[in-house]
């Protein structure tokens, strides 16, 4: 009877909302409204492994991710590559450094990509804090100033290496293309991810110590570090040897995307992203002597 008495309402919103945008909808609804509440909550195996509280990680990734798709959708793709690289780091500053070097052969515009590709990463830190924040506070809080440094200065001295620049007056006009990132997919990824990386962070802290988590931190950043990351947090382990894995992985995926940058963009702009975020990366290794 409410769906019928909506019925005009709902017409009429179908027709203003784009059927996308209804589908992404649609989709965050169905992985917090319908699959979070079934989900046991309850600890399963010796690695404590509980569905409930991994599943809230999807969510929590996905709700972040899909804030930032919002937001690049409300500024109609336009505000320029600075705003871009902010919005596209929110959501994967892995992705968005992979674009932004591809679009960096046509924008003629190196410093202004370098710097929008270090900004992707500098959100890359606050993002995290964040997830940190909502699943281990006192993880969260073994990080906070080391990680607010790294994302703060890069954000800074991102935006003021891309606004020295001069060029032709493309700098800061390039703008990323705006993608839904909420896919059922994805999310069902990105879950295995965290059980895998959960499971291989006990499998190696029992047979080979502190350094195999290490090893496996470096490892992780190759790819995105967000199933690593959180699967820290539920680790158990102490807040300062979690820190320790969590910056190696930061600072590892910083690298890897300075390579990325170096394969993807023309030879000036993969030059000073490399340099930037290598700097970067050891900037976020300060975590290491709290």
């Amino acid at each position: 009877m409410l769906l019928l008495e909506l019925k005009t309402a709902l017409e009429n919103l179908s027709r203003r909302v784009p059927r996308e945008e209804i589908l992404a909808f649609a989709k965050f609804l169905f992985l917090t409204a319908v699959i979070l509440p079934i989900v046991p909550n309850r600890t399963f195996g010796s690695f404590g492994f509980n569905p409930f509280e991994a599943w809230l990680i999807v969510v929590a990734a996905s709700g972040i991710s899909y804030g930032s798709y919002l937001l690049q959708k409300a500024s109609g793709g336009h505000g320029g590559m600075f705003l871009s690289a902010l919005l596209g780091g929110a959501y994967s500053s892995t992705v968005t450094t992979v674009i932004l070097a591809k679009r960096a052969r046509e924008a003629h515009a190196p410093q202004a990509c370098a710097g929008s590709i270090l900004m992707a990463s500098g959100t890359m830190y606050l993002r995290l804090l964040i997830l940190l924040a909502l699943f281990n506070r006192a993880l969260a809080a073994s990080l906070l100033w080391p990680f607010l440094i790294a994302g703060v200065g890069a954000l800074g001295f991102g935006w003021y290496w891309g606004r020295v620049a001069a060029s032709s007056g493309k700098d800061g006009q390039v703008n990323l293309p705006i993608k839904n990132p909420l896919e059922l997919s994805a999310a069902f990824l990105f879950a295995g991810m965290f059980m895998v990386l959960l499971a291989a962070s006990h499998y190696a802290l029992d047979h080979f110590g502190r350094g195999g988590i290490y090893g496996l931190a470096a490892i992780a950043g190759m790819t995105d570090i967000d199933p690593f990351v959180l699967g820290m947090t539920q680790s158990g382990q102490a807040s300062a040897f979690a820190a320790h894995a969590i910056a190696i992985a930061a600072s590892s995926n910083n690298v890897a995307k300075g390579f990325y940058a170096f394969g993807f963009a023309d030879r000036r702009t993969g030059v000073q992203a490399l340099v930037l975020l290598s700097a970067l990366a050891l900037l976020g290794l300060v975590a290491l002597f709290f």
